[in-house]
């Protein structure tokens, strides 16, 4: 059983809310669900306290999760790099599908060769790219990924919204006229905006979550 998993089910016997555990430690309720949730782990003086707290012994909460051979900084670090792992994994997946969907963006507008429709615009302009870039803006200051570097998503978005060009075709005297525009700075304008409100909304919902 995971350390998580033994501070909760202390917690419960011991009849102590999330929020009480929270305020007698001093620390967030979001500390303490993170904790017993394995997505990130207390310090040996936290694990004191909480042991005298649920009134149940280090030996009961660290079991099974400690080696004779193992300390428990060496255990913390073992734990925290599982942790970073898992960051760093979430962080290569967001930009992924984000920088899939783009390079997609890129094919469709570079490559046509026809009337671009309607409907494929709207999917890839104005609905895929501007709500994928609000997703991982969201997510990034959601969990301050970069600290101070989350800002450089702006210059992201600004970059990759820039170099999807601007297509359209119009009627001129009777003719299908295609018109073709590079560099796409009012689209670029479009992915500063969403990237700045993503970025908002994130550091705000960090900041709830941690004064929760």
């Amino acid at each position: 059983m995971e350390i998580g998993s033994k501070l909760k089910n202390a917690r419960n016997e011991k009849g102590i809310t999330q929020e009480q555990a929270a305020e007698l430690l001093g620390v967030s309720r979001q500390t303490i669900s993170n904790w017993e949730n394995n997505k990130s782990y207390p310090d040996i003086i936290s694990v004191i306290k909480m042991s005298n707290i649920y009134s149940v012994s280090l030996d009961h909460l660290l079991k099974e999760e400690i080696t004779v051979k193992q300390t428990y900084q060496e255990f913390l670090e073992e734990s925290t790099n599982t942790v970073k792992a898992r960051r760093n994994l979430e962080k290569i997946i967001l930009l992924s599908a984000y920088f899939i969907v783009w390079i997609a963006a890129m094919i469709v507008f570079w490559q046509i060769n026809g009337p671009l429709t309607a409907a494929l615009d709207i999917v890839f302009r104005w609905l895929l790219l501007p709500l994928l870039l609000l997703a991982a803006t969201v997510t990034i200051a959601k969990h301050n990924y970069w600290g101070r570097g989350n800002w450089l998503s702006v210059v992201g978005a600004a970059i990759t919204f820039l170099t999807i060009p601007y297509t359209e075709y119009v009627e001129q005297a009777g003719e299908a006229m295609f018109t073709f525009c590079f560099p796409n700075f009012g689209y670029m304008a479009v992915g500063i905006a969403v990237a700045l409100c993503g970025l908002a909304i994130g550091t705000m919902w960090n900041g709830k979550k941690r004064n929760a």
